[in-house]
Protein backbone atom coordinates (compact mmCIF):
# COMPACT_ATOMS: atom_id res chain seq x y z
CA UNK A 1 0.00 0.00 0.00
CA UNK A 2 1.53 3.24 -1.15
CA UNK A 3 1.17 6.42 0.90
CA UNK A 4 -0.26 9.58 -0.59
CA UNK A 5 1.87 12.71 -0.69
CA UNK A 6 -0.16 14.19 2.18
CA UNK A 7 0.29 11.05 4.30
CA UNK A 8 4.05 11.13 3.66
CA UNK A 9 4.12 14.81 4.64
CA UNK A 10 2.23 14.06 7.86
CA UNK A 11 4.60 11.21 8.77
CA UNK A 12 7.63 13.39 8.08
CA UNK A 13 6.09 16.17 10.20
CA UNK A 14 5.50 13.77 13.12
CA UNK A 15 9.10 12.53 12.96
CA UNK A 16 10.58 16.02 12.83
CA UNK A 17 8.36 17.24 15.67
CA UNK A 18 9.42 14.30 17.82
CA UNK A 19 13.11 14.98 17.13
CA UNK A 20 12.60 18.65 17.98
CA UNK A 21 10.85 17.68 21.21
CA UNK A 22 13.80 15.48 22.23
CA UNK A 23 16.19 18.34 21.50
CA UNK A 24 14.10 20.79 23.52
CA UNK A 25 13.91 18.42 26.50
CA UNK A 26 17.72 18.14 26.40
CA UNK A 27 18.08 21.91 26.39
CA UNK A 28 15.58 22.19 29.23
CA UNK A 29 17.69 19.79 31.28
CA UNK A 30 20.77 21.98 30.74
CA UNK A 31 19.00 25.01 32.15
CA UNK A 32 17.45 22.98 34.98
CA UNK A 33 21.00 21.98 35.93
CA UNK A 34 22.17 25.59 35.82
CA UNK A 35 19.34 26.84 38.00
CA UNK A 36 19.90 23.98 40.46
CA UNK A 37 23.57 24.92 40.72
CA UNK A 38 22.51 28.55 41.19
CA UNK A 39 20.25 27.57 44.11
CA UNK A 40 23.02 25.53 45.76
CA UNK A 41 25.57 28.32 45.26
CA UNK A 42 23.30 30.87 46.91
CA UNK A 43 24.46 29.65 50.32
CA UNK A 44 28.04 30.75 49.62
CA UNK A 45 29.31 33.64 51.77
CA UNK A 46 30.40 35.64 48.69
CA UNK A 47 26.91 35.53 47.13
CA UNK A 48 25.51 38.96 46.20
CA UNK A 49 22.21 39.33 48.03
CA UNK A 50 21.48 42.86 46.74
CA UNK A 51 22.25 42.29 43.03
CA UNK A 52 19.65 43.83 40.71
CA UNK A 53 19.18 42.67 37.12
CA UNK A 54 19.96 45.41 34.61
CA UNK A 55 17.09 47.16 32.83
CA UNK A 56 18.33 45.94 29.42
CA UNK A 57 17.23 42.42 30.44
CA UNK A 58 13.67 43.71 30.93
CA UNK A 59 13.71 45.25 27.45
CA UNK A 60 15.21 42.10 25.95
CA UNK A 61 12.40 40.10 27.55
CA UNK A 62 9.85 42.34 25.85
CA UNK A 63 11.64 41.97 22.51
CA UNK A 64 11.66 38.17 22.65
CA UNK A 65 7.99 38.13 23.66
CA UNK A 66 7.15 40.32 20.67
CA UNK A 67 9.31 38.04 18.51
CA UNK A 68 7.24 35.05 19.60
CA UNK A 69 4.09 36.94 18.69
CA UNK A 70 5.38 37.86 15.23
CA UNK A 71 6.51 34.25 14.61
CA UNK A 72 3.05 33.03 15.63
CA UNK A 73 1.50 35.54 13.23
CA UNK A 74 3.85 34.39 10.45
CA UNK A 75 2.71 30.78 10.91
CA UNK A 76 -0.92 31.88 11.03
CA UNK A 77 -0.42 33.96 7.87
CA UNK A 78 1.16 31.15 5.84
CA UNK A 79 -1.65 28.81 6.88
CA UNK A 80 -4.07 31.42 5.52
CA UNK A 81 -2.08 31.73 2.29
CA UNK A 82 -1.05 35.33 3.02
CA UNK A 83 2.48 35.28 1.62
CA UNK A 84 3.28 39.00 2.01
CA UNK A 85 2.12 39.08 5.61
CA UNK A 86 4.19 35.97 6.31
CA UNK A 87 7.29 37.71 4.91
CA UNK A 88 6.67 40.81 7.01
CA UNK A 89 6.22 38.77 10.20
CA UNK A 90 9.28 36.60 9.54
CA UNK A 91 11.50 39.65 8.98
CA UNK A 92 10.02 41.28 12.10
CA UNK A 93 10.86 38.16 14.12
CA UNK A 94 14.44 38.26 12.85
CA UNK A 95 14.79 41.94 13.78
CA UNK A 96 13.35 41.32 17.26
CA UNK A 97 15.65 38.32 17.75
CA UNK A 98 18.70 40.40 16.86
CA UNK A 99 17.44 43.17 19.16
CA UNK A 100 17.14 40.59 21.95
CA UNK A 101 20.80 39.55 21.51
CA UNK A 102 21.93 43.20 21.39
CA UNK A 103 20.02 43.98 24.58
CA UNK A 104 21.51 40.94 26.32
CA UNK A 105 25.01 42.28 25.67
CA UNK A 106 23.81 45.75 26.72
CA UNK A 107 22.73 44.08 29.98
CA UNK A 108 26.27 42.76 30.43
CA UNK A 109 27.56 46.33 29.99
CA UNK A 110 25.10 47.55 32.63
CA UNK A 111 26.29 44.89 35.08
CA UNK A 112 29.88 46.07 34.57
CA UNK A 113 28.74 49.69 35.04
CA UNK A 114 27.32 48.62 38.43
CA UNK A 115 30.87 47.60 39.36
CA UNK A 116 30.48 43.84 38.97
CA UNK A 117 32.57 41.59 36.75
CA UNK A 118 31.98 38.15 35.25
CA UNK A 119 35.50 36.75 35.17
CA UNK A 120 38.87 37.43 36.71
CA UNK A 121 39.98 38.32 40.21
CA UNK A 122 37.28 41.01 40.61
CA UNK A 123 34.43 38.69 39.62
CA UNK A 124 31.94 37.03 41.92
CA UNK A 125 29.93 33.83 41.72
CA UNK A 126 26.56 35.59 41.29
CA UNK A 127 27.47 37.52 38.15
CA UNK A 128 29.56 34.64 36.79
CA UNK A 129 26.47 32.41 36.94
CA UNK A 130 24.39 35.07 35.25
CA UNK A 131 27.00 35.46 32.51
CA UNK A 132 27.28 31.73 31.78
CA UNK A 133 23.54 31.07 31.79
CA UNK A 134 22.75 34.06 29.55
CA UNK A 135 25.55 33.15 27.13
CA UNK A 136 24.36 29.54 26.89
CA UNK A 137 20.84 30.83 26.17
CA UNK A 138 22.19 33.15 23.48
CA UNK A 139 24.08 30.25 21.88
CA UNK A 140 20.87 28.23 21.73
CA UNK A 141 18.99 31.26 20.42
CA UNK A 142 21.53 31.52 17.58
CA UNK A 143 20.25 28.09 16.53
CA UNK A 144 16.81 29.68 16.32
CA UNK A 145 18.16 32.63 14.34
CA UNK A 146 19.89 30.31 11.87
CA UNK A 147 16.70 28.30 11.55
CA UNK A 148 14.76 31.52 10.99
CA UNK A 149 17.18 32.61 8.24
CA UNK A 150 16.68 29.25 6.53
CA UNK A 151 12.91 29.66 6.84
CA UNK A 152 13.10 33.17 5.34
CA UNK A 153 15.23 31.85 2.47
CA UNK A 154 12.84 28.95 1.81
CA UNK A 155 9.88 31.30 2.03
CA UNK A 156 11.56 33.58 -0.52
CA UNK A 157 12.01 30.49 -2.75
CA UNK A 158 8.24 29.86 -2.34
CA UNK A 159 8.67 26.48 -0.64
CA UNK A 160 5.84 27.16 1.83
CA UNK A 161 2.12 27.50 1.25
CA UNK A 162 -1.14 26.99 3.13
CA UNK A 163 -0.69 23.19 3.12
CA UNK A 164 3.14 22.90 3.24
CA UNK A 165 4.55 24.93 6.13
CA UNK A 166 6.48 22.40 8.23
CA UNK A 167 9.73 24.42 8.27
CA UNK A 168 7.99 27.53 9.59
CA UNK A 169 6.08 25.46 12.14
CA UNK A 170 9.18 23.69 13.52
CA UNK A 171 11.19 26.90 13.66
CA UNK A 172 8.31 28.66 15.43
CA UNK A 173 8.07 25.87 18.02
CA UNK A 174 11.78 26.19 18.77
CA UNK A 175 11.52 29.99 18.94
CA UNK A 176 8.61 29.81 21.40
CA UNK A 177 10.57 27.29 23.45
CA UNK A 178 13.60 29.62 23.63
CA UNK A 179 11.19 32.41 24.62
CA UNK A 180 9.81 30.21 27.40
CA UNK A 181 13.34 29.37 28.60
CA UNK A 182 14.29 33.06 28.74
CA UNK A 183 11.09 34.03 30.62
CA UNK A 184 11.82 31.26 33.10
CA UNK A 185 15.44 32.42 33.52
CA UNK A 186 14.50 36.07 33.79
CA UNK A 187 11.89 35.41 36.48
CA UNK A 188 14.27 33.06 38.27
CA UNK A 189 17.08 35.63 38.35
CA UNK A 190 14.70 38.47 39.18
CA UNK A 191 12.94 36.82 42.14
CA UNK A 192 15.46 34.28 43.45
CA UNK A 193 18.09 36.26 45.34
Amino acid sequence: MELTAQEQYERKAKSYKLLLLFGMVSILMIFAGFTSAYVVSKSRPDWLKDFVLPSAFIWSTLSILLGSLTFHLALKSIKAGEVKKTSMFLWSTLALGLLFVFLQFKGFDQVIEQGYFFTGSNSNVTTSFLYIVVLVHIVHLFGGLISLLIVIYNHFKQKYNSSQYLGIELSAYYWHFMDFIWIYLFLFFYFFK
